[in-house]
């Protein structure tokens, strides 16, 4: 009977993790951070899962958790709990493949290949991030929501930083397609003078509550300044005219739209260097200036 109870306990754990029953479809990784990803809590390459498997069963297999909701969204990790500290509303968001979920982990299943990123952060005055560009080079490649999709490249000017990006793209097996095929991901690269005419990429010009983008351009004489924001939505740092910016978007529930600028074709070109997983990882936007990475949001000064 011992025996029995054993064999019956371990059956439940397994099925439990996201191992269960019926045919591997993969291998997922997880990761778990806080504050816009600046502090890693968990990082795990957690191998093949069943066709069973969901983002919640990976995630109670890799973390002690709590729930909500009877059991469909996650209420705490690693004792980190969803609460109000000091006026402000923290709480938990799961990305996969760099895209926000529209659903509860628990009803989120996996196909395999899927990057699972959890950030415990400040919603107060940004409630929906729909895009980050942290899991590079997903959702280019390996799609996202269950779905492929195709990918373009769209060059609005410059320079080299067109070709910069393309580079980055190929060496990390992004299939580019040709013309404007309908549900691309697209990948807009150009200064921000151009770029801005684009109705997604515009959304920037909206604030983060519009974009989910911690950054703005300032007009300024003769151009436009980056400017990045704190997780208050509010100016953190002005940047010189050669900073660039890489950022994702997306409108609706349209694919979402990359847009590697900056004020100047110096600054795209700056922009295109960070289309490297070492780079982006783990970060939900990132500008640069000088050869520096500045992850935003930017720290609350």
């Amino acid at each position: 009977m011992a025996v029995a109870t054993t064999l019956l306990l371990a059956a439940l754990a397994i099925a439990g993790c996201g191992l269960g029953p019926g045919a591997d479809v993969g291998a997922v990784e997880l990761t778990v951070t806080r504050d816009f990803g600046a502090r890693p809590l968990i990082d795990s390459d957690v191998g093949d899962v069943k066709e069973s498997a969901t983002v919640m069963r990976v995630l109670e297999a890799e973390a002690k958790i709590t729930t909500r909701y009877g059991g469909g969204f996650v209420q705490s990790i690693a004792g980190l709990e969803a609460d109000r500290h000091d006026g402000r509303s923290y709480d938990w968001f799961f990305y996969v493949n760099g895209v926000e979920s529209p659903i509860g982990a628990a009803d989120f299943s996996l196909r395999g290949g899927e990057r699972i990123w959890w950030d415990y952060r400040d919603w107060t005055a940004v409630d929906r991030v729909p895009a980050v560009v942290g899991s590079w080079p997903a959702p280019m490649r390996g799609g996202y929501e269950g779905h492929s999709h195709p990918v373009t490249l769209e060059c609005e000017g410059g320079g080299e930083a067109c070709a910069l990006a393309r580079e980055a793209l190929e060496a990390a097996d992004v299939q580019l397609a040709g013309g404007s095929p309908r549900g691309a991901i697209r990948v807009l690269v150009g200064p921000w003078a151009r770029v801005r005419t684009d109705p997604v990429a515009a959304l920037i010009e909206d604030g983060p509550a519009a974009s989910g983008v911690f950054a703005e351009f300032a007009a300024s004489p003769g151009g436009y300044r980056l400017r990045g924001l704190d997780p208050a939505a509010r100016p953190a740092r002005e940047f010189g005219p050669g900073a660039g910016l890489v950022a994702a978007t997306r409108r609706y529930e349209a694919p979402p739209v990359w847009i590697v600028t900056g004020a100047t074709n110096a600054a795209v070109r700056a922009a295109a260097g960070l289309l490297d997983a070492d780079k982006l990882r783990d970060h939900y936007a990132v500008a640069t200036e000088g050869g520096d990475e500045a992850p935003l949001p930017l720290p609350s000064r």
